[in-house]
Formats: C-alpha cells, sequence, structure tokens
C-alpha cells in the first residue's frame, strides 16, 4: 500500500490491541461490538480447523474463527485471559478467538508505517502496517479485508 494511501484507510483512528502469542496485533475499534469470554463453541462438521465452530450470541449464529490458527501461530491454548472479539462487518457478525486483549490505542500516519514486502514469504495483504506506541510494535491487521477473503469463506453469504 501506498504511503498515501495507509494515511486515508488508516489516518488518525482508534484501534483495539490483542495478542496472540508473543505478537500483539490491532483492528479497527469500529469493527468491534463486544468482547467477552471464551466458551467452546459448537463444531461444524467439515469446516476449515481455524473455524472453531459457531455460538448462539442472543438469536444470532456467529461463526468464531481461531486467529491463532489461521495465522499459523501454533498450538492455541485456551484459558481465563482468552478471548473472543465479537466483530460486525458489512452485515456479518463474527467472533475472532485470541489470547487477550490489550487496549484502546490511537494511531496516526506518525506513528504508522507500510507493512514490509516479503515477497512470496508472507502474505502481507492483510495487514494495513506496523504500529509504534512507545516501545511497542503493533501489527495493523485489516480485519474486513481478512474476514472477507476467499480462504475464509464467512462473507459470501453477506454479499450476496
Amino acid at each position: 500500500m501506498q504511503g498515501e494511501e495507509l494515511t486515508a484507510v488508516a489516518g488518525s483512528g482508534e484501534y483495539l490491541t490483542f495478542t496472540l502469542g508473543r505478537e500483539e496485533y490491532a483492528i479497527d475499534i469500529l469493527k468491534v461490538q463486544e468482547i467477552r469470554g471464551y466458551e467452546a463453541p459448537t463444531r461444524i462438521a467439515g469446516a476449515p480447523e481455524f473455524i472453531k465452530g459457531v455460538i448462539n450470541l442472543r438469536g444470532t449464529i456467529v461463526p468464531i474463527v481461531d486467529l491463532r490458527i489461521r495465522f499459523r501461530l501454533g498450538e492455541p491454548v485456551y484459558d481465563q485471559f482468552t478471548v473472543v472479539i465479537i466483530l460486525n462487518i458489512g452485515r456479518r457478525v463474527v467472533g475472532v478467538v485470541v489470547d487477550g486483549v490489550s487496549d484502546v490505542i490511537q494511531l496516526g500516519s506518525d506513528n504508522l508505517r507500510p507493512a514490509p514486502e516479503f515477497g512470496a514469504a508472507l502474505d502481507t495483504r492483510y495487514l494495513l502496517g506496523l504500529g509504534t506506541v512507545a516501545e511497542r510494535m503493533i501489527i495493523v491487521v485489516d480485519i474486513e479485508a481478512l474476514m472477507s477473503s476467499q480462504d475464509m469463506a464467512l462473507m459470501d453469504a453477506a454479499a450476496a
């Protein structure tokens, strides 16, 4: 993404930060509906491994995606710190499992840099960039692009 596009997309926004393993990630706070403790979802036969299943959230069936599995960050451990971030993306509600939620931060063009190019070694199309706050390096994820991607197969019904 070019510098001016990055500023337009991610300029002066609030982001919810969360952890996956030792890394800290951020997503646009406006996509977040709520944060819940982890409860084991109902498995769906034939679903990809990263789709843990579904939960019933006040009458809405919500698919649950484990981002640690999706990003291939090792075997997830579910404990008292594990949370599900409920997202509103388009007209669809989706939950993502993360190791823990950190805080809400403000990122602007002065502390957000484009994601480096890794060639074919690493897929960066779902990254808005890298943010820096004090001594923290935060990976800013384009959660809408990730959840809408073809390999996720979650948003087809919402787009129709």
